[in-house]
């Protein structure tokens, strides 16, 4: 599996962040968000009491706005409208631009987020055959073989990135967790020719993994495990553990419990490698992430995390950050390894 020989940013972008719209509009006609906050700065529990809405979508907007340079938080976490959203966005402003959104507030991509923000429960996939989520659309062969294709494409940029900006030589065994078609399980064992992996995901994705696998001539050094990562046992005696675009897609309790698991099934001087898209840790960009953090609350459980925020639920787990390197396609990797000196 070779580097692409383009920057595929301007393809994948625009997926990416096509639900950030949609957010914005709803923020600026049904919640009037900047006149709100012109006129009483507030810090995220009040805005979500005052405005009846969930923490983890609403945690999303306000990343979107701020990253857009609309509202800005002080010192003290108090959120208040920017210059910028006061001359166009709030009530009374002589170059008042609401009017231009609300001839898009009936959009079904509106409602659906208005739903997100009131019910914190993922709104339709397109294609999920009504399910709720693509969560539960994924134990629907059609489904999954559609959307782990998506996922296999854009590790085809992503994954020998992934491989290269890994020490894999320091490593016997890689466990790619919710490895998906197994995409960067393949790019690993190329890129180390010692390496052996297996790859932990649930039916019918596993079966998908097998075939990839096989197709790519590896099924003699890459397992494909089917398990559920919340419910089953982890295959033992792996000294590295892969989350590559998954803690993404799952809220604040879920990825603390994947991450225990991983610490607990670790052995000593075993890393886990995180390879996803970050926010700042202060939550005002990237602009990127900022989008694509409102289609991952819209559609899954989850959203993007920060740095600071992982650093903070694996200090509970003697864990820490060694590293942050960048990726393709404005994704990163966190390498997380136990400090050196820790018991």
């Amino acid at each position: 599996m070779q580097p692409a020989a383009h920057d595929a940013a301007p393809i994948y972008r625009y997926r990416d962040t096509l639900a950030a719209v949609d957010c914005l509009a709803a923020a600026i006609v049904h919640l009037d968000l900047f006149t709100l906050l012109d006129r009483e700065p507030l810090d995220r529990a009040a805005i979500c009491r005052r405005l009846g809405i969930a923490p983890r979508p609403t945690d999303v907007m306000l990343t979107l706005c701020a990253a857009n340079g609309l509202v800005a938080a002080d010192a003290g976490g108090m959120l208040r409208t920017t210059p910028l959203g006061r001359e166009f966005l709030v009530a009374g402003a002589a170059r008042d631009a609401r009017p231009y959104y609300a001839s898009m507030a009936g959009r079904p991509g509106v409602d659906d987020w208005l739903k997100v923000l009131r019910t914190d429960r993922p709104a339709n996939w397109p294609g999920a055959q009504g399910e709720a989520d693509w969560h539960a659309a994924m134990r629907t062969t059609a489904f999954a073989e559609s959307f782990t294709a998506a996922m296999d494409c854009r590790g085809r940029v992503l994954a020998p990135a992934v491989a290269a900006a890994i020490d894999l030589g320091a490593s016997r065994r890689l466990l790619d967790v919710g490895g998906g078609s197994g995409v960067y399980a393949i790019a690993c064992v190329e890129a180390a020719p010692a390496l052996r992996a297996t790859v932990l995901e649930a039916d019918p994705v596993a079966d998908i993994a097998r075939r990839t696998v096989g197709r790519a001539g590896h099924a003699d050094r890459i397992d494909v495990t089917s398990a559920d990562m919340f419910a089953d046992d982890w295959p033992k005696g792996h000294d590295l553990h892969l989350f590559a675009n998954v803690l993404h897609d799952w809220d604040e309790p879920d990825c603390r419990r994947l991450l225990a698991t991983s610490a607990a099934r670790l052995p000593s001087g075993g890393r886990i490698v995180v390879a996803d898209m970050f926010l700042a840790d202060a939550k005002d960009g990237p602009l990127w992430a900022a989008e694509y953090s409102v289609l991952l609350a819209s559609v899954t459980q989850g959203r993007l995390y920060t740095p600071a925020e992982i650093a903070g639920w694996i200090a509970d787990l003697g864990l820490a950050i060694v590293r942050h390197a960048p990726l393709p396609l404005g994704r990163g990797l966190l390498e997380i390894a136990r400090p050196a000196g820790a018991a």
